[in-house]
């Protein structure tokens, strides 16, 4: 019961940002001369390719090499650049020229709608303020939900707390836990980063480790039940903040 109230909690905070976010983009939009009435409903032509951008980023994989990263961010900023466009010419046509015929019938696009530095700027600020309240969310409302995924062609529910680090093979992910059992699963380990949340740490671009399970041993290696695993330069200056080494 307490994991579905903390989940509804979520679900309407995170409406009412939208919601709020959509506003805001309206009284914004005042500015190129549209009603308020008209504002609101050219904001909610931001609010698919936003929604996308939230989905699709966290999906790109950190552990790739920094050129085929950039590829895949510049892949989906240039597909949701081009979903917001449509979507503009696509509300502005049908509430502008067909709903209001009369009072807009000469109505052409602002210049600032077409504009890619507007539009993404607009993007950034909607998918960022998303990110950050979700991370805040995850944070205040933690829960127990099991973490469903396939292995080996089976399906597989564990929690949080079962699992003990999640290291990335070449094109698998196995997920080892506190009981010694091992899953492997095709899920990249970035994904598995931001499913896990704040309870987990990356330690290396291979190896993401339970938070209460590691103990730092030396400023390069990271003890996670029987298992040292090591620490690169990349993470090693958060390691040492989240993470104490014990005294001797």
């Amino acid at each position: 019961m307490r994991i579905f109230v903390s989940g509804m909690k979520k679900a309407i905070i995170i409406a009412l940002y939208w919601l709020a976010a959509i506003f805001m983009t309206a009284v914004l939009l005042t500015s190129l001369d549209y009603d308020l009435g008209v504002a609101i409903l050219m904001s909610l032509s931001f609010l698919p390719a936003s929604l996308a951008l939230c989905f699709l980023l966290p999906k790109v994989e950190r552990n790739k090499d920094g050129k085929k990263r950039i590829l895949d961010t510049i892949y989906i900023i240039l597909g949701v650049m081009m979903m917001t466009f449509l979507s503009i010419y696509v509300w502005q046509l049908v509430f502008i020229t067909f709903i209001y015929q009369e009072e807009y019938a000469k109505w052409t696009l602002p210049a600032m709608l077409g504009n890619p530095v507007f539009v993404a700027a607009i993007l950034a600020i909607l998918a960022y303020g998303n990110y950050l309240l979700v991370k805040w969310l995850d944070n205040k409302y933690p829960t127990d939900c099991p973490i469903s995924f396939t292995s080996d062609y089976k399906k597989v529910s564990l929690k949080k707390d079962e699992i003990l680090y999640v290291e990335s093979r070449d094109s698998e992910v196995w997920i080892v836990t506190r009981d010694g059992r091992h899953y492997r699963n095709k899920t990249g380990i970035s994904q598995w980063e931001n499913l896990l949340g704040s309870g987990f740490l990356r330690v290396h671009r291979s190896f993401l480790v339970n938070i209460s399970d590691a103990t730092l041993i030396t400023p390069d290696v990271v003890s996670v039940g029987r298992q040292e695993i090591p620490v690169s330069r990349k993470y090693k200056e958060t390691v040492k903040t989240v993470l104490v080494m014990p005294r001797e």
